[in-house]
């Protein structure tokens, strides 16, 4: 059970065609809340205009359970925008993003809960299937763990990013730092992730990467070689413009 000191949690989903997971996500989060007692919360599911009823089968999903809000996010715009907007929207004080296929279990939200409260120094927590201490109990194949390693590899170098792990779907924040770190996030695409963690940095906020279990979905809406070009481009412009942000507001720097 998660700790006392938070008062309410935020969860947004982004969702694109994703008829054939998204309703079973849906049943295991919310057989797992409903084991929070009183505590609040609400699910943010996000889903952008797809070609396979996602948005009709959210919805009966989870026509019974009142703390969940299926939003019609508009055009397919891409992952970023969907999180982006789920963010904005959110009123918790930790708010989650995390992928639809629940790739992360869900248990690792009481994780995360109660190193937030251990640690109020920390304003942003990120999942990392390269922390020594993740258990991965379902690997990527070969070529996409490799061509992961080396695009994160990359990254690293490229934008001069400390974290093991930028691209795990799973990530929480304070109220605050969402709020200001969205609010200037500006990539639609997957390397909104990169922008994240730059706005992050640059706005001095305290930032700690922690181990998660890990079961890779075979169904990732990610193409190997297409979509890490595109990060890659997106990611060297974000790195161009993202100064003006420089001790804007701020936290305590990194955590470890």
């Amino acid at each position: 059970m998660p700790g006392s000191a938070v008062s309410q949690v935020s969860i947004v989903i982004p969702a694109y065609n994703e008829a054939a997971r998204l309703p079973r996500s849906l049943a295991v989060l919310a057989e797992y809340l409903r084991g929070w007692g009183q505590r609040p919360y609400e699910v943010l599911v996000m889903v952008e205009e797809s070609t396979d009823g996602t948005l009709e089968l959210a919805k009966e999903t989870v026509r019974e359970q009142v703390n969940f809000h299926i939003i019609d996010n508009g055009p397919q715009r891409g992952k970023g925008h969907a999180v982006r907007s789920g963010m904005l929207q959110a009123r918790g004080d930790i708010v989650f993003y995390m992928d639809a296929d629940l790739s992360v279990p869900v248990e690792e939200i009481a994780e995360f809960l109660a190193f937030f409260d251990a640690h109020p120094e920390l304003d942003v927590l990120l999942g990392s299937r390269q922390h020594p201490q993740s258990r991965i109990e379902r690997r990527q194949g070969w070529l996409r763990q490799t061509m992961g390693k080396t695009f994160n590899r990359i990254l690293r170098m490229l934008v001069v990013l400390p974290y093991r792990d930028t691209q795990c779907g799973f990530k929480a924040f304070r109220k605050g730092a969402a709020r200001e770190i969205f609010s200037r996030q500006q990539i639609d695409g997957f390397a909104f992730d990169v922008e994240v963690l730059l706005l992050a940095r640059e706005m001095g906020y305290a930032v700690a990467e922690l181990p998660v279990r890990w079961l890779n979905s075979p169904e990732s809406k990610v193409h190997i070689v297409g979509d890490s070009l595109k990060m890659l481009r997106d990611a060297m412009m974000v790195r161009s413009r993202i100064s003006f942000t420089k001790g804007n507001t701020g936290g305590a720097g990194d955590g470890a």
